[in-house]
């Protein structure tokens, strides 16, 4: 491509688009066309296509339009952060994560086995993340306010709220089981929520079906990679483009049915457990055969959950329409009525039937931390194994990426468990410190919750020399920088401080490369701090505070300042959450800040966790190639599609689902691209170095433009084909490095943003236009379309 090519240079006589898509943070239409006025061509509320509105139905006359391409603009902002209330999903944070894990397998070629046993895993781990959080607000709600603060009377007479349900009252709620019963209205309706709220999105977004091509389908399998050979050139389909791959309408069905069941199925076990060990160990009124049957059909139920959950994972080689009414009708509506079952069934008078101590909690947690930690381990040797038969060199921890994921999820859940529950029985317990014995209205949550949170401190302990270390290579980077950026510049007079500004940038920016191994050691130290305390906890059978007695005053004083500050680091974690989520509501501004983490984390379909926040992109990619392929369509135009940040990764995405005959008239232009940064060493099976020398083959031209001082967005690393480079960088930031007649004030240094602002982002796109040739429109059904040819006046940056 010709470094001097100018907009001018580069016009033909046939009409030509430029389909903008912006990055995080989301932007207006008419910050991203640069006009006050913009027109809606095609789309809704939540997410459309908008141009300006002197340029509506332009194709008809692309003499008109011989500057440049006109701008047409694609807002996805409000899938992700464009209602109040999407800021609690914050609270579901490890359902994100876990369902991030399952992305982040590495590239595999011909292991179709090992790649869906890895799929499996994930489902797992998500399933026990589900149990978990309904293991947790049981917890809360039926062992330290039903069990343990109303079967207390010293408890229970500080707390009004609670008169109805004190065995000091009396009344008939007093025997445990009905309080039980009673209270399991509170995870029962959480359990509801989270139903309700995966149905809601499911109907949104995995029901929306995509539109079909005409091509021919793939006949790989489902999960595997797609690659293969002719004339010694490989040949890449990837799985993004597939045409059930944006379709998850069955999977999310089925795995939502799998969870609700099991939240059900907790809730059950939780009430109706009591309920089966008192008649175990007592003459009562009610039969012990009534609870061992009981125990045996929550087993196979479970089972049943657990099969499910084992089911082969998703389809995508096609456009799945069926749904498992089977499983989702009759999987929850059996938990449920086991719940039912379990209510009357502890609800059953039984007289002499006293609470005392606490509900078995801490088998529950235990074996969950063990479970999870064991699922981890697995998913670590299965990653392994496929990293091995394939490996990439930029893969993100060797292939450990996604078991480093998944133990993070798990952690969160931790952390969120143990926050509500400890903070929670400090305030029932009034001014003692639950656990520790003497002093105490009540006995507390489980031992492993105070042990877990203990190594908390522990942990950011470890991660300080780690993070110390960070700051001062990035400090000796940016004062090495120094030299280079004012030679770069060739500034005569260079001012120590606006060199040490950029240079701090660009080292700063740098940091991002760095964070996999922040993440490596985290999650390694979390699985060994996480199994030192199920240890602690199985071994000692007390609270580190107690544990330590007699060890030492050394020993005892760190145990008790470890256990003390644990237990607030975690609750105010989940006060955190809480208080963003309220203030987001609120305001605007924290709401978008937000959406930008969805923005990141939502990119990927519901494959793992069915509560996890929707997919934006299952909307946001067929409405791109949609449009793409119906307006080259029908004016045989020349198509730009130019994509910032995550809007680069939408379009890349939207290109691999087009059919050859679009995708041959169309150019691929993206800049402050994660692609090959995050995406490829993260998701090196969906956007590693096949899938994208696939796409840089299949699409007609590509050119990537990055900065060193952007944190985010970085080169694509593809090789030179035909004397054609993809990458472009880095650009020059500042594009001065001081005051000139051209600019007489300091320009500033954009990072991330602004790259239309570079005069060289208008010769790139107008060179993309000329490498797609000159087109004659084709005039019959433009203006139907409304669609046209765009300037360098539009904005895509979010």
């Amino acid at each position: 491509m010709p470094p001097d090519l100018t907009p001018e240079a580069a016009q033909s006589s046939g009409a030509a688009l430029e389909l903008l898509v912006h990055g995080v943070g989301g932007a207006t239409p008419q910050e991203m066309l640069g006009d006050p006025r913009t027109t809606r061509i095609t789309g809704d509320i939540t997410a459309a296509v908008h141009r300006r509105t002197e340029d509506v139905g332009a194709e008809q006359h692309p003499e008109r339009h011989r500057d440049g391409p006109i701008p047409e603009a694609y807002c996805w902002s409000n899938l992700t952060s464009g209602n109040g209330s999407r800021a609690l999903w914050l609270l579901l944070l490890p359902f994100m994560v876990v369902n991030l894990a399952h992305w982040m397998r590495p590239s595999a070629q011909g292991r179709t086995r090992t790649v869906r046993l890895y799929g499996l895993l994930v489902r797992l781990v998500a399933l026990s993340l589900t149990v978990l959080l309904t293991a947790a607000v049981c917890e809360v709600a039926l062992d330290l306010v039903a069990w343990q603060c109303a079967g207390t009377p010293d408890c229970a007479g500080q707390r009004s709220w609670l008169g109805f349900l004190s065995t000091g009252q009396g009344g008939w709620f007093a025997q445990p089981g009905r309080r039980l019963a009673v209270v399991a209205l509170v995870p029962t309706a959480l359990v509801g929520l989270l139903w309700y709220l995966s149905n809601r999105t499911w109907s949104a977004y995995e029901s929306q079906r995509p539109l079909t091509w005409d091509d021919p389908e793939s006949d790989e399998s489902d999960e595997s990679t797609d690659a293969e050979a002719t004339s010694g050139v490989p040949v890449v389909r990837p799985a993004l483009g597939r045409p059930g791959f944006w379709y998850g309408r069955r999977l999310v069905a089925r795995l939502r049915a799998a969870h609700t069941a099991a939240g059900f199925l907790t809730v059950a076990a939780t009430v109706g457990g009591a309920a089966a060990r008192h008649d175990r160990g007592a003459d009562g009124p009610v039969s012990e055969v009534t609870g061992v049957l009981f125990e045996t059909v929550l087993v196979l139920c479970a089972l049943v959950v657990v099969a499910v959950i084992c089911h082969r994972g998703r389809s995508e080689r096609r456009l799945d329409h069926r749904l498992d009414r089977a499983v989702t009708t009759f999987l929850p509506g059996t938990a449920l009525v086991l719940l039912l079952w379990s209510v009357v069934y502890a609800s059953w008078s039984r007289p002499g039937w006293v609470s005392s101590g606490s509900l078995p909690g801490e088998a529950v947690f235990r074996t969950l931390a063990l479970g999870q930690g064991l699922l981890v381990v697995l998913l670590a040797l299965v990653a392994l194994n496929l990293h091995r038969s394939a490996p990439e060199p930029r893969t993100t921890l060797n292939g450990l990426g996604g078991p480093a994921v998944a133990m993070l999820a798990c952690a969160l859940g931790g952390v969120m468990t143990g926050g509500i529950a400890q903070r929670v029985a400090d305030w029932l317990d009034g001014p003692g410190t639950p656990g520790m014995g003497e002093g105490t209205d009540i006995q507390g949550p489980p031992v492993l919750l105070s042990w877990q949170a203990s190594v908390i401190p522990v942990l950011l302990l470890l991660l300080l020399p780690p993070i110390v270390w960070l700051a001062v290579r990035t400090t000796r980077h940016a004062r090495r920088l120094g030299p280079a950026i004012e030679a770069e510049y060739e500034e005569k007079r260079p001012e120590p401080g606006r060199t040490a500004r950029i240079a701090r940038t660009r080292a700063t920016a740098a940091l991002t490369d760095s964070a996999p191994g922040i993440i490596g050691l985290l999650s390694s130290a979390t699985l060994l701090l996480g199994a030192g305390a199920v240890a602690g906890s199985w071994l000692t059978g007390d609270v580190p505070g107690l544990a330590a007695d007699s060890t030492g005053p050394f020993v005892e004083s760190v145990a008790e300042t470890a256990q003390s500050t644990g237990s607030w680091l975690t609750g105010f974690g989940v006060i955190l959450l809480v208080a963003l989520g309220r203030r987001a509501y609120r305001d605007v501004s924290a709401r978008r800040t937000i959406g930008i983490l969805w923005d990141v984390g939502t990119f990927w379909p519901r494959a793992a966790h069915p509560f996890a926040p929707p997919c934006y992109a299952e909307r946001a990619v067929p409405d791109l190639s949609s449009r793409m392929s119906a307006w080259t369509g029908h004016t045989r135009g020349r198509l730009v599609i130019s994509g910032h940040s995550q809007g680069s990764v939408l379009a890349a995405a939207a290109v691999w689902q087009l059919p050859d005959r679009a995708r041959r008239r169309v150019a691929l232009l993206t800049y402050g691209s994660p692609i090959e940064r995050l995406y490829g060493r993260w998701f090196p099976a969906y956007f590693g170095r096949l899938p994208l020398e696939g796409l840089e083959r299949s699409v007609h031209c590509w050119r990537n433009l990055w900065r060193a001082t952007d944190p985010i967005g970085g080169p694509v690393r593809i090789d030179e084909r035909d004397g054609q480079e993809v990458d472009r960088g880095p650009l020059k930031d500042p594009l001065v490095y001081g005051r000139t007649t051209e600019h007489p004030l300091p320009e500033p240094i954009l990072g991330h943003s602004d790259y239309q602002a570079d005069p060289v982002f208008a010769v790139e796109r107008a060179a993309l236009l000329e490498r797609l040739g000159p087109v004659v429109p084709q005039q019959a059904g433009a203006h139907d379309l409304g669609t046209a040819a765009q300037g360098s006046a539009g904005r895509s940056s979010g």
